[in-house]
Parts: structure tokens; sequence; C-alpha cells
């Protein structure tokens, strides 16, 4: 298997976009808020690993693709980056009402088995993913070296592993900080507009790394 090269810039990427409060991070905050911390690392667990179905799926359908076209590579660069400046300024707008939702989540608190399958799907079909895995992943791979879709698979394995450390520690200090954070709203606003401020950084930073590629 091909390790990128660029591994290492990967990775700082990678966890700059998974410590985003983004539909992931917000999922499992709001699971601790109103279950506690198993109902959170059972969530965080399902979450993941849907993330990682995302970036296989995304991988055998866009690797190929990039592999073989400049034009496509610098595509995916530009639509994820104004997607992800979009995402984030549509999360700094709804920063009350996705704050509300956090808190409202219900009474009685779903089995483990229930916490990972929702958790899946709040990964599998998370925005924020597939921006990440279409547009800014394919930047830190060696094209030139082939392989570029099993490429993309080991960047996604690794995404995942990271995301489970990243978000389960978001899981275990929102579990254990339960009445805090639900006692103001305006915390969760703040922890929303911060990952919307980021993630239009993020886009920006795209943008500019196709310009310069391009």
């Amino acid at each position: 298997m091909i390790i990128p090269t660029r591994l290492p810039e990967y990775i700082i990427a990678a966890m700059v976009i998974i410590l985003a409060p983004g539909p992931s991070v917000l999922f499992v905050i709001a699971r601790a808020i109103a279950w506690g911390r198993k109902t959170a690392v059972f969530s965080v667990a399902g979450n993941v690993t849907g993330a990682f179905s995302l970036s296989v799926f995304v991988a055998l359908g866009v690797g190929p693709i990039l592999q073989r076209s400049e034009i496509a590579y610098i595509a995916v660069q530009w639509g994820g980056g104004l997607y992800l400046i979009y995402l984030g300024i549509d999360a700094i707008r709804k920063r009350s009402v996705h704050a509300a939702d956090m808190t409202n989540q219900g009474d009685v608190a779903p089995s483990a088995g229930r916490s990972m399958w929702d958790g899946y799907w709040v990964g599998a079909l998370n925005p924020k993913g597939i921006v990440f895995f279409a547009a800014v992943l394919p930047q830190f791979i060696d094209r030139e070296r082939g392989n570029v879709t099993s490429q993309l698979i080991l960047l996604g394995a690794i995404f995942a592993i990271l995301a489970f450390f990243s978000d389960g520690t978001w899981g275990l200090l929102a579990g254990t900080a339960r009445e805090w954070l639900a006692t103001d709203s305006n915390r969760l606003e703040k922890l929303r507009a911060a990952g919307g401020t980021i993630m239009i950084i993020l886009g920006i930073s795209v943008l500019v790394s196709a310009i310069v590629s391009g």
C-alpha cells in the first residue's frame, strides 16, 4: 500500500475539520447532554463507522476520476471549498436553532445498538464529511504514484481513527459537564459559531490551494 508523502500535513488538516463543531460533534454533544457519556461513546462508534463508509464510497467513485483528470481534480477542490464556506456561514446563521436542538433530544435514552445506528447515519450523511473526503482529502495524495483509490481509502481510515478519539473526548467532556452546557444556550451557540468559522477558514484554504496548484 502506498503511503502518501504528505501524511503529516494531512493529519493536521484532518484534526482541524474533526475538531470543528460540525454535525457529528454536535450530535455527540447533544447525546451526551441528554443521556450521558455511555450513550455518547456508542454514538461516536457508530458515527466514525459511518464516516469511514462514506470515505470508501467517495474513494471508489472519485478516485479513478481524479487519477485520470487534472481538470476534475481542480473542479472538485473549487466545488468543495465553496461548499465548505457555505456550510460555515449556514452554521453561524442557524446557531440558535442548532443549540436548541442539542438540548431537545427526548427523555428516553436509546440502547447501545440504537445509538450506534443513529450515529452511523449521521456520519455517513454528514455534508462536512462529504466535502472533506471529496475535496480536501485528495490534495494529500500522490497522483503520480498511482493507486489513488487505495490512498484515499487509507486516508479515510486514518480520519475515522482520529475522529473516534476526538469525538469520544467531546462526548466524555460534554457528558461530564451536562448541566453546565444545558443551562446556558449561549455556550452552545458560541460552540456552533466557532465550528462555522473554522469551516469558512478551511474552505478558503481549499480555494487558495486550488488557485496555487492551477
